[in-house]
């Protein structure tokens, strides 16, 4: 096997849940194939530099092996080799997004009793 459609690598390797997924993801020009926009039907090759963008995060990966079947993580896994720049990137993020505050989301409605009562508390009227 010398290449694979981009969309269906993406899939097997994991980064997309279903193909077309992965294809919407080719059409908006969040994959990139040794620095050029990605079409769907582009032929991933071995040694090829992927650029994903996806909800998981950004991840540029260096293909190492090809698959049109979707597979266990495990075996996902092995298809590809991240980057240690990207790899060190990804987690830089998502420790800023753990350390940032959550703030609850607003309330439909009037507040509650309880609610009340904070907000007083809050604003010093004991």
């Amino acid at each position: 096997m010398t290449g694979v459609r981009m969309d269906k690598w993406l899939w097997a390797a994991r980064f997309f849940k279903t193909r077309s997924l992965a294809a919407r993801a080719c059409e908006l020009g969040r994959i990139e194939s040794n620095g050029q926009v990605a079409k769907a039907a582009r032929e991933v090759r071995a040694g090829d530099v992927l650029r994903v963008k996806n909800d998981g995060g950004d991840f540029q990966v260096e293909v190492l092996a090809l698959s049109e079947m979707r597979g266990a993580a495990a075996v996902a896994r092995t298809l590809y080799r991240e980057t240690e720049a990207s790899r060190e990137l990804r987690m830089k993020l998502a420790e800023e997004r753990r350390t940032m505050p959550h703030y609850e989301a607003m309330r439909e409605g009037k507040p509650s009793k309880r609610d009340r009562r904070e907000i007083d508390r809050f604003r010093g009227r004991v």
